[in-house]
């Protein structure tokens, strides 16, 4: 069997789409998701996508785990999740904004209270709004495409921008509204959960102590642990250990890497390492997961 590769994937990949309005390499705007040439094969996504399906259906695996997107569904994925096998309903119809990683990260890196989107985005990729919820994302996304098309406009990628931060504003009120009543409270520490999870995503494939996160980030594994659990009722031991779950999980379904390689490639000091590791947070040996 030939063996497989992840490879990545980013927005200059998107602009040979037809009917596409984008800018640089930071925002890619497109309504014709059904016709745009995306392999199935497993990707690992470089950019941040959200997308609000109007018509029809589709049906793709993030992360090894199946995902049904219906009308009225809005989808939301970050950077560094793994897709594939995306099969849309040739009736598909979507309002698509997708966004390079940089520019997302540099227009919300001042903003202290989106934690709530953040830590919805990581758990719940899907999320069905009402018809207001509908015309108000519809709205932004229209506002936004023809800001993208008054290309003689002086300040359009900051009005964009500003736009965009208006937007996940709105989409934070969503989710704020579907949380538990009991979980509407003040996010304290949202700004460090925030930078946490973008350093994690980075490294933990290389780093899993929580003490070398506490001092990237200059602060205490005590007061990083409290902050991080209060805001997302996870510690950051439980982060770490749930996104190497995932990452394990991918490339045992995704690729022909045997265990020694997949260990080296995440820094488990061997093999054995590596199963008791699977089997305690999967319930079964790797070999067992790859077969089933």
């Amino acid at each position: 069997m030939e063996k497989q590769k992840i490879v990545e994937t980013n927005l200059q990949n998107t602009k040979h789409w037809q009917n596409i309005h984008f800018f640089d390499d930071d925002i890619v705007l497109s309504e014709e998701i059904a016709e745009a040439p995306i392999p199935k094969e497993a990707k690992r996504m470089n950019f941040i996508l959200i997308a609000l399906c109007q018509e029809g259906h589709a049906v793709c695996s993030i992360d090894t785990q199946e995902v049904t997107v219906n009308p009225g569904d809005l989808i939301m994925i970050s950077d560094r999740h793994i897709v594939e096998r995306f099969v849309p309903s040739a009736d598909l119809k979507a309002q698509c904004i997708m966004l390079s990683k940089d520019f997302y990260y540099e227009f919300m890196k001042d903003i202290t209270d989106m934690s709530s989107l953040l830590l919805f985005s990581l758990n719940n990729h899907v999320v069905s709004l009402t018809e207001s919820e509908m015309t108000t994302f519809s709205n932004y996304y229209n506002f936004i495409k023809g800001k993208l098309e008054n290309k003689g406009h002086h300040y359009r990628k900051k009005l964009v921008s500003t736009l965009l931060l208006a937007m996940f504003y709105d989409l934070s009120d969503l989710v704020y509204h579907t949380r538990k009543p009991t979980e509407h409270r003040v996010l304290r520490g949202s700004q460090l959960f925030t930078q946490f999870i973008h350093l994690l995503e980075a490294n933990f494939r290389s780093e899993r102590r929580v003490s070398w996160y506490a001092e990237q980030l200059c602060i205490t594994p005590k007061y990083l642990s409290e902050a991080i659990k209060k805001v997302s009722k996870r510690t950051p031991y439980e982060w770490i250990n749930s996104y190497v779950t995932r990452e394990l999980r991918v490339l045992l379904k995704n690729t022909n890497m045997n265990i020694k390689e997949i260990a080296e490639a995440l820094n488990f000091p061997n093999q054995s390492f590596l199963g008791k590791f699977f089997k305690e947070h999967v319930g079964m040996s790797p070999s067992e997961y790859r077969r089933s």
